[in-house]
């Protein structure tokens, strides 16, 4: 058997942290456990974390600003599950568009936590392992556009900034990081959505549409995205990775 799942707990509530990982470590997974933003970077720089869990509500530094700083640091390319006492909408709709892959609301039962990792995991290894990510560059070049990957916006050949969903974004990213090969809507649906039963079956489509809006491709005769018919979808550009900028 390989090496189990290192899930990483960000959470002050030591109670919690303590049944998190009882829970987990009985159902298979390697767990850390930590309180705050600085243990948590401490963790992250000395061991390879699979999945973090973390509070909205920190001392210090809050989930939303760990979330965004952890997106921003291209090192740390790793699945976040938000956690609130909070029910506020705008709340997850934050978490989500700063990053989170999936956002739960306490209380809540462990079992539906697992649940959620379990789908995050499974989400984060749909690629075939033959598609390795891309270097991690903070600036991506294809045909007449930039992408920011910090700031998560495009930028035009006339450097108009055109802004992205967390969505659109996710997607584009996808695709920047695999250009020519060929990606099945299963593999798209499950790398760029949230919880799996806010998905259908069209949604990729729909998706890719919106897209190709963002990047003025004509979805007749598209120069970026192209459909395969019966297979999916491919990025047709060439991408190259821009250095930062001095």
């Amino acid at each position: 058997m390989g090496n189990p799942d290192h899930i990483l707990v960000v959470d002050d509530d030591l109670g919690l942290r303590e049944l998190l990982d009882r829970y987990f470590v009985g159902n298979g997974y390697r767990v850390t456990t930590v309180a705050n933003g600085r243990q948590m970077r401490e963790v992250l720089a000395n061991h390879r974390v699979d999945l973090i869990v973390l509070d909205l509500m920190l001392p210090g530094d809050d989930g939303l600003m760990l979330c965004r700083n952890l997106r921003a640091n291209q090192a740390y390319d790793i699945p976040i599950l938000m956690l609130t006492a909070r029910g506020d909408e705008a709340d997850r709709i934050v978490g989500l568009e700063m990053g989170a892959d999936d956002y739960l609301t306490k209380p809540f039962a462990p079992r539906e936590l697992l649940a959620r990792i379990r789908s995050v995991l499974r989400r984060a290894e749909m690629l075939p392992r033959n598609l390795a990510a891309s270097e991690k560059a903070r600036l991506f070049r294809f045909g007449e556009w930039k992408l920011d990957t910090v700031g998560r916006f495009l930028v035009d050949a006339d450097e108009t900034v055109v802004s992205l969903s967390g969505a659109e974004y996710r997607l584009l990213r996808v695709f920047l990081d695999h250009p020519q090969h060929v990606l099945n809507r299963d593999q798209l649906l499950n790398l760029t959505q949230g919880r799996e039963a806010e998905v259908f079956d069209r949604s990729i489509d729909l998706l890719v549409s919106r897209l190709r809006q963002r990047l003025r491709d004509d979805a007749r005769e598209p120069s970026y995205i192209k459909t395969v018919r019966s297979e999916g979808y491919v990025f047709a550009a060439s991408v190259d990775a821009l250095p930062e900028p001095s």
